[in-house]
Order: C-alpha cells, then structure tokens, then sequence
C-alpha cells in the first residue's frame, strides 16, 4: 500500500470512530476494527464490532444510513483530495476470534 493510501486509511479511520460515537444514540457501543481500502483509492469499507451483540443489524442500518453525511463529515474534518466511497460492514473476523477466545478460555 502506497504512503498516500496508509495516510488516508488512517485518516478515515479516525474519523469514522468521532463520527459514529458523535452521531450514535448511546444504546450500543460501536468499535471500528479495520478499514480496508481499494487499490485505486476511489472505495474504502469500514469494518466494526457492536457491543451488545443484538445490535447489530440496527447499528449496521444506522452506519449504511449515514454514509453521504460521513461522506460530507470527511470532507470538512481533513485534507483528503479524493474522499473515496465509503460502505459498513460487520467485522466477521473479529466476531469469529472473540468466540474462539471465549471457547479456549473455558477449556
């Protein structure tokens, strides 16, 4: 990954997390675990955990439904030139080693 990318991974990074903890209601607590941006620049996907589990879908809703205000939010928080599109997924990955933690740490 080039330089310009990583700067702009970590940009979004940082602002994707101020964002949902400003604009989220408090019900549930939303970590963002990874960003994952496309060689090109032009498509990025942020990848989050929710606190408890059963919210899930709602907070996935609420970040899909918040995607051209977050759009907007970068584009007035940094110096980003190309501000790529920005889409919310579920960080399966996570989930999947949390629950190979909870299970090794019963054994």
């Amino acid at each position: 990954m080039s330089i310009k990318n990583e700067r702009t991974v970590e940009v979004i990074r940082a602002l994707v997390s101020k964002f949902l903890e400003y604009e989220g209601n408090g019900s549930s607590l939303i970590t963002v675990t990874n960003l994952s941006l496309s060689k090109d620049g032009k498509r990025a996907t942020v990848f989050f955990t929710v606190f408890p589990d059963s919210y899930e879908k709602t907070a996935l809703e609420f970040a899909k439904r918040k995607r051209s205000e977050f759009r907007r939010y970068v584009q007035n928080n940094s110096k980003l030139g190309r501000i790529p599109f920005i889409d919310f997924e579920i960080d399966l990955g996570e989930k999947n080693r949390q629950k190979i933690d909870d299970i090794s740490n019963q054994e």
